[in-house]
C-alpha cells in the first residue's frame, strides 16, 4: 500500500509526464478499500496546475459529499451492466445507482463540477456471465438524460474483443448522441490493446490507462490491472498520433513503481524499451 507522500510524488511525477486528466482519488468505504482511504489528503495534497484536472471516483451520496468537500476537479460514477456486481460493488441493484448519478449530475451541472458515468462490467460480468449489447444501451440510454457530461463503457474484467467493441461502442453511440465517448479496458485476457485499437478506429479520442499496467478490482476474480499507459503511449506514437505525453518520462516512472512494489509491473514497454519513431510520429489527430 502506498503512503499518501508516495502518491502525492507519483501524481506529481505524471503531471510533469504531460498527463492532464489523472483519476487520482477514490471514495469508497474505507473499509472495503483501504488503499484509498486516505483520499482527502491526497487531493489537498496535489499540485494545482491550469489545464490539469484531477477525478475522483464516487459510489454512493456519501461519497460524493466527501468529494466535493475535497475540491475534485470531476467526478465519476461507475454504474455496473449488472445487478449482481453493482451490488457487490456498491451495496445496491443498478438502478439505484442510476438514481443517485442522475442526482450528481444536476448537482454538477449547478455548481460547474463535471461529472461523467461509467458502464462498468459492459462486455461481461463474473458473476452473471455475458452481457447483452441492449443492456448496455438501456443503460447509456439512460445515462444520456441524466447530464452527465461523458459516458465511458468500461470492460472490468478483460473479456471483451475488438470486435465487440465496436459493435458496442456503435450501438451506445445511437442513444447517447454528441456526449462524449471513454473507453476503460482491463488486459486480464490480453486483449487490451487490441480492443483500444477497435476503439480508436470507432472514434473514441479519451482512453483509460494506468501507469506500469498496475491495478486491478478488488470484487473482480483474478482481474488485472487497466492497459498500461506506457504501451498505450508506444503505440499511439507509432500511430502518429499527438498527445503531449513523455514515454522517457513515463517509462522512468514505470521504473520507480517496480522499486516501490518490490515486483514487476505489467507494462511490456518498461522492460523492451522505446524504438526509433515512426516517420507518422507527430501527426495532429
Amino acid at each position: 500500500m502506498f503512503s499518501t507522500e508516495q502518491k502525492l510524488h507519483l501524481i506529481d511525477r505524471l503531471v510533469t509526464a504531460g498527463l492532464r486528466r489523472i483519476e487520482a482519488v477514490s471514495f469508497a468505504h474505507p473499509k472495503h478499500v483501504p488503499q484509498m482511504a486516505d483520499a482527502e489528503a491526497v487531493m489537498a495534497g496535489v499540485p494545482r496546475i491550469e489545464g490539469v484536472s484531477y477525478i475522483g471516483l464516487v459510489m454512493n451520496e456519501r461519497g460524493w459529499n466527501r468529494a466535493v468537500a475535497a475540491k475534485v476537479d470531476e467526478v465519476n460514477m461507475p454504474v455496473f451492466a449488472t445487478d449482481t456486481f453493482n451490488i457487490k460493488n456498491q451495496g445496491v441493484p443498478t438502478r439505484e445507482s442510476l438514481t443517485a448519478l442522475t442526482d450528481f449530475a444536476a448537482q454538477g451541472s449547478e455548481e460547474g463540477l463535471p461529472v461523467s458515468a461509467t458502464v462498468s462490467a459492459a462486455w461481461g460480468c463474473p458473476f452473471e456471465g455475458e452481457v447483452a449489447v441492449s443492456r448496455v444501451v438501456e443503460i447509456a440510454e439512460h445515462l444520456a438524460i441524466t447530464g452527465v457530461t461523458e459516458v465511458a463503457l468500461a470492460d472490468t474484467i478483460g473479456v471483451a474483443d475488438p470486435w465487440a467493441v465496436t459493435e458496442r461502442i456503435g450501438a451506445v453511440r445511437e442513444v447517447t448522441g454528441n456526449i462524449p465517448l471513454r473507453v476503460h479496458f482491463h488486459d486480464t485476457r490480453n486483449t487490451g490493446m487490441a480492443n483500444v485499437h477497435a476503439a480508436i478506429d470507432s472514434g473514441v479520442t479519451v482512453i483509460d490507462s494506468s501507469v506500469g499496467g498496475i491495478g486491478g478490482c478488488p470484487f473482480a476474480p483474478s482481474a488485472t490491472g487497466n492497459i498500461a499507459t506506457d504501451d498505450l503511449v508506444y503505440m499511439l506514437n507509432r500511430g502518429g498520433f499527438t498527445h503531449g505525453v513523455s514515454l522517457d518520462a513515463l517509462i522512468s516512472v514505470s521504473a520507480e513503481l517496480e522499486e516501490l512494489l518490490g515486483k514487476g509491473i505489467p507494462a511490456m514497454l518498461p522492460k523492451a524499451g522505446d524504438f526509433p519513431p515512426n516517420p507518422r510520429q507527430g501527426v495532429t489527430s
